[in-house]
């Protein structure tokens, strides 16, 4: 296993044999138009953190290269599979094509959704997360199996997309251990 502080990632370049090594957990993280390149680049370092598949960017989410996205990566979008479409559904349908038995959760506040933690995950699964202001598109949250929630216990109603994103993401680890 390779491990690098973030001095060292700044300046690698991801080496394809290397990349090919990778052990990488099967999930799969889709943004539905984040728009934030910092929120972005702070999606490629959890994707790396947890060796996630692949980080899947859709309609109106930058893509790398990106001097901001590169800054908040530390790099990381060197080593994390990426791609790129311009909706979110075809990215969807795409995945549910290609990886079978894939379990499709967005993670969004609506009143279908369900508290993260009391939710069953099942490998591969795809974790998608939306717009910082309008969250995952209702288009989308109709082609998801399930969608969860944080529980917001204060004023505010909700959290970083990144944030909330990590969250998930560390739970959904646990299931796989």
């Amino acid at each position: 296993m390779i491990k690098m502080n973030s001095k060292q990632l700044r300046v690698s370049l991801g080496d394809d044999e290397i990349k090919k090594q990778l052990q990488h957990n099967p999930i799969y993280i889709v943004l539905d138009n984040v728009l934030d390149t910092y929120n972005i680049g702070a999606i490629f370092r959890l994707a790396d953190g947890v060796a996630a598949e692949k980080v899947i960017l859709c309609a109106g989410s930058e893509t790398p290269p990106n001097s901001r996205i590169k800054k908040a990566s530390i790099n990381t979008t060197e080593w994390v599979n990426w791609e790129y479409y311009p909706t979110t559904v075809e990215a969807i349908k795409k995945l549910r094509a290609e990886v079978p038995g894939i379990q499709i959760v967005a993670v969004e506040q609506d009143i279908r959704s369900v508290p993260f933690q009391e939710t069953a995950y099942k490998f591969p699964v795809a974790l998608v997360v939306g717009h910082e202001t309008d969250g995952v598109s209702q288009e989308v949250l109709a082609l998801c199996d399930k969608i969860v929630e944080l529980p917001m216990y204060g004023i505010n109603v909700s959290l970083n997309v990144m944030v909330s994103l990590g969250i998930v993401l560390y739970k959904v680890l646990d299931s796989l251990n």
